[in-house]
């Protein structure tokens, strides 16, 4: 199978806009998509560490409708308990892993698996930057910067430190991909693709 991870240093910085986009650009792929995050502001079952939720409504406005919308065949919303994120790992990874093509928005999930392709989208106008973010930074294989703001941002000088060599694009609008980007994505799933079959020779 061949996985991507899009993850994003804040919320609201446009990481589904961006998984969306790869979603219905790459519509040839049959993606499944998933949302992961560690809310838990609902009442469950004490024994329960994470909750997966099947999106079957392709018109709605949560990020899992707009995967639906965008093309992706299945789409997931699953929130995890974050002391117990290892463990639902191993509960729902399997499901996902059903589909051929995967993409995952989250950056914790990082801590667990080594996608094909881990993309980190930064925002210019967005001052908060998760510790999630700045421990998986030096590992995204591409960034996406939506540039909105003309000054540059507080975490600049920290970003440029961990992200030597990787390739940066830029946008005004996560919805529009940077060209460069598609190349970049289509390039390493065929990588994987190959990778799969030769290991079967």
């Amino acid at each position: 199978m061949t996985m991507l991870v899009v993850g994003g240093h804040s919320r609201k910085v446009g990481k589904t806009s961006v998984a969306a986009g790869l979603i219905e650009a790459l519509s040839e792929y049959r993606w499944t998509a998933a949302k992961i995050s560690s809310h838990w502001h609902f009442d469950s079952p004490a024994t329960e560490i994470c909750v997966i939720h099947e999106e079957s409504n392709r018109e709605g406005e949560s990020d899992s409708s707009r995967y639906l919308a965008a093309g992706a065949v299945r789409s997931f919303w699953i929130r995890v308990k974050e002391d117990r994120a290892e463990d639902a790992v191993r509960q729902f990874l399997p499901i996902l892993k059903s589909s051929p093509f995967l993409i995952i928005e989250s950056n914790c999930i990082l801590h667990h698996i080594q996608p094909d392709l881990y993309i980190m989208v930064l925002r210019d106008d967005v001052e908060d930057f998760k510790e999630s973010a700045r421990e998986t930074l030096s590992r995204a294989n591409a960034v996406v910067l939506v540039s909105r703001h003309s000054s540059p941002p507080i975490w600049k000088s920290f970003v440029e430190e961990k992200m030597s060599g990787i390739p940066l694009f830029a946008t005004p609008d996560p919805a529009l991909l940077p060209p460069g980007l598609l190349d970049l994505v289509r390039s390493k799933i065929r990588d994987s693709r190959f990778e799969i079959r030769d290991s079967r020779t």
